[in-house]
């Protein structure tokens, strides 16, 4: 019993010693190749300065999209707590107040995150 232990544990140091070195030889690899990449590229910024730009018209179009999903959200939030509560209510359960809570703020939080979306991206609606 005492020689498989031994076998099994040889085993597992030449192979955790196989990783390593791959390892060590794949960051070298990475290594290697940095310093090159980042000197052929090294002033040339038009490519990065279009497609900043881009993004920045595209999020533009879906600001009052998701404006929108969110007061959406927010509705549907409201009509499933009132059911919600309305049941707990006639069912004279103990933690009613805290379901009212929990879904005034859910509706608070998705209506202070639409109002907060334009103005994080500098967007007037």
């Amino acid at each position: 019993m005492f020689q498989k232990i031994q076998k099994m544990y040889r085993e597992a140091k030449e192979y955790a010693g196989e990783i390593s070195a791959k390892a060590a030889a794949f960051a070298f690899a990475l290594q290697a190749g940095t310093p090159a990449k980042a000197q052929s590229t090294a002033g040339d910024y038009s490519a990065g300065t279009t497609a900043l730009s881009t993004v920045a018209d595209e999020i533009v179009k879906y600001v009052p999209i998701m404006v929108k999903l969110c007061y959406a959200i927010a509705g549907v939030v409201a009509i499933v707590g009132a059911i919600s509560v309305y049941i707990a209510m006639n069912n004279e359960e103990q933690d009613v107040k805290k379901k009212i809570m929990l879904i005034v703020g859910a509706c608070l939080f998705l209506i202070a995150a639409a109002r907060a979306l334009p103005m994080f991206f500098g967007i007037d609606i």
